[in-house]
């Protein structure tokens, strides 16, 4: 299998390269040359928003592509125009925030989406550049376009911080503001899992769209700092504090508490309420949260324990004093 990946060097796009080699497929990634491509993929270097950016995509075929893109969606619209003689297969990793919100029913495939141009040139909002970016790839593509509408991703290279902020609050021990209740339900998908089921998809063939994320209840708030404490080894005391409390303290939901969002809120049910039985049915499976945290933790330390950031998104993670003052002022957080 022939297969090009936009972007391919970080996250998500790191996880399908590394699945792929892992195949022994032949693999080219597209990238603009900041961070160096996994070793044994053929490299081809462009920035999509520049003039003549794309330059080095003007020749050669390939079975599928996967693009990662998540910004203006007219890079998606010009790259997917430019491929549509030359490849197969389009997958493109988009978003469950292209549903419609506030969500009106359980979202499934079949919910109500956002407006989105494949015009646009801009990302300001988020769900709507990607729902603009899934129009371009149905535009130029048509049946041959998979559109995989991911939740919450986790998992190794993880570049916007939210498991890497817990395991390093949690491995610095002391009292930690745990997000409660204990037993919330969570969702989410471990990079890995998502690039697996994405190969198989494009191998297969597949079209239209998928929310690709674990089944609903696959772990709990508590199951996944628990296995952050067992992992780092800590000494942590996890202080489990209902919702209301952590409210009224000012603390932000998701941004503060990563992965966290009060039981009942419509954003809640956005992130952690999704159908995936459609993926499911096309052989979706999701591994132990244990697992991906501790491979994450695995990760985390082989690169001097601060996990990069992408330039593009807030940093997240709660500010010691306010965890302090939420835990009723004790002394001292390590």
């Amino acid at each position: 299998m022939r297969l090009l990946i936009l972007g391919g060097t970080e996250f998500v796009g790191r996880a399908v390269a590394e699945a792929a080699l892992a195949r022994g497929w032949d693999v080219t990634v597209f990238h603009r040359g900041r961070h160096a491509a996994p070793e044994g993929v053929a490299v081809l270097h462009g920035d999509r928003l520049a003039a003549g950016g794309l330059a080095a995509l003007e020749t050669g075929e390939w079975d599928a592509v996967v693009d990662t893109w998540s910004a203006a969606p007219v890079a998606v619209r010009d790259t997917a125009r430019l491929l549509a003689d030359r490849v197969g297969h389009y997958a493109y990793v988009s978003s469950c925030s292209a549903y419609a919100f506030p969500p009106t029913q359980r979202i499934s495939e079949t919910a109500p989406l956002v407006e989105g141009s494949p015009d646009a040139t801009d990302a300001d909002d988020y769900a709507r550049a990607k729902r603009g970016g899934e129009l371009a790839a149905i535009e130029a593509f048509g049946d041959r376009a998979l559109l995989i509408r991911a939740g919450l991703i986790l998992g190794p290279y993880e570049n916007i911080g939210r498991l890497p902020w817990w395991l390093t609050r949690i491995a610095r021990g002391g009292p930690v503001l745990a997000p409660g209740p204990r037993d919330l339900p969570l969702q989410y998908i471990d990079a890995r899992d998502l690039a697996e089921w994405t190969l198989d998809a494009v191998r297969d063939r597949l079209s239209g769209g998928y929310n690709l994320v674990s089944e609903p209840g696959h772990t709990t708030m508590g199951e996944l700092l628990e296995s952050c404490a067992r992992v780092t080894g800590a000494s942590a005391e996890l202080r489990w504090t209902a919702p209301e409390e952590i409210l009224a303290a000012g603390i932000e939901p998701w941004q503060e508490l990563p992965v966290w969002l009060p039981p009942g809120d419509d954003t809640y049910q956005a992130i952690h309420g999704s159908d995936v039985s459609k993926a499911v049915a096309a052989g979706l499976r999701c591994r132990p949260v244990a697992e991906t945290v501790a491979d994450t933790w695995e990760w985390l330390r082989s690169i001097g324990g601060v996990a990069p950031q992408r330039p593009d998104r807030p940093g997240v993670g709660l500010p010691e004093e306010k965890e302090r003052a939420a835990l009723g002022g004790v002394e001292r957080i390590p």
